[in-house]
């Protein structure tokens, strides 16, 4: 997920203290993610199996835009972070539980395997980002930033015309296709080196205790986006 950089003057003129009373923390920021991330598991479990075999669930579209409206509501309001985090955490696990099992029972294991590469991309992109090997700069984020919005901007006017034509280029197992999925995949990838940059910044500069919270949100719908991108190039690959 695309986040600003956090410096002492952004915080002047968005009118936030800057170093008064609590602030970001390493121990903060990882007990934030942990307790997203595990949120999101418990609830993916749940997801899973309230899954009839071969049905696809008729909760998850409406998950979806519950989960939308939430994500918004998380980068409009950073300072309700937390409960609306969690909220994201618990409706996004169960969309994420569900899908997984939707294709684990067209192909069998496939969310494990998905679940194994998402966790090897995020260690060689932790690496890389640690490392040096990928600064994240003004024009790295500009352009990481710029692609995002792009892949949202194809994805929502993929989703208005299912409603008049059949649209199957997203889920095509055409060499195109699967090109795409490489693609998007790796953007969600850099985005992850946007969002380490962003937790190594607040803590830095003593950003407000709440922004531990948005970081870790940051983080979760990164990783999510690329389990699902991933799950889906899996998939294409699988029918070929």
């Amino acid at each position: 997920m695309a986040n600003p950089v956090l410096t002492p003057k952004a915080f002047e003129k968005a009118g936030l203290s800057y170093g008064d009373g609590q602030v970001m923390t390493k121990e903060g920021t990882a007990n934030a993610i942990a307790v997203l991330f595990g949120i999101c598991a418990i609830a993916a479990f749940f997801g899973w199996q309230a899954v009839t075999p071969g049905e696809i669930p008729g909760w998850l579209m409406p998950g979806f835009f519950v989960a939308f409206g939430l994500a918004m509501a998380v980068n409009f309001k950073q300072t309700l972070a937390m409960p609306l985090g969690i909220g994201y955490a618990v409706v996004k696990g169960a969309i994420v539980g569900a899908i997984s099992h939707v294709y684990n029972d067209i192909y069998p294991g496939l969310p494990l395997q998905a679940l194994l590469a998402t966790g090897a991309v995020f260690a060689v992109m932790w690496g890389l980002w640690r490392g040096g090997v990928i600064k994240v700069t003004e024009r790295f984020r500009s352009v990481v930033m710029a692609a995002t919005l792009g892949v949202c901007l194809m994805y929502l006017a993929s989703f208005i015309a299912s409603f008049f034509i059949k649209v199957s280029f997203l889920s095509s197992s055409s060499g195109l296709g699967i090109a795409l999925s490489v693609g998007i995949s790796a953007l969600a990838a850099f985005n992850l080196c946007l969002d380490f940059d962003l937790i190594e910044k607040g803590i830095q500069h003593r950003a407000p205790a709440h922004m531990q919270w948005f970081a870790g949100f940051g983080l979760l719908v990164t990783v999510v986006w690329l389990y699902i991108e991933i799950l889906r190039l899996l998939a294409k690959l699988q029918k070929r």
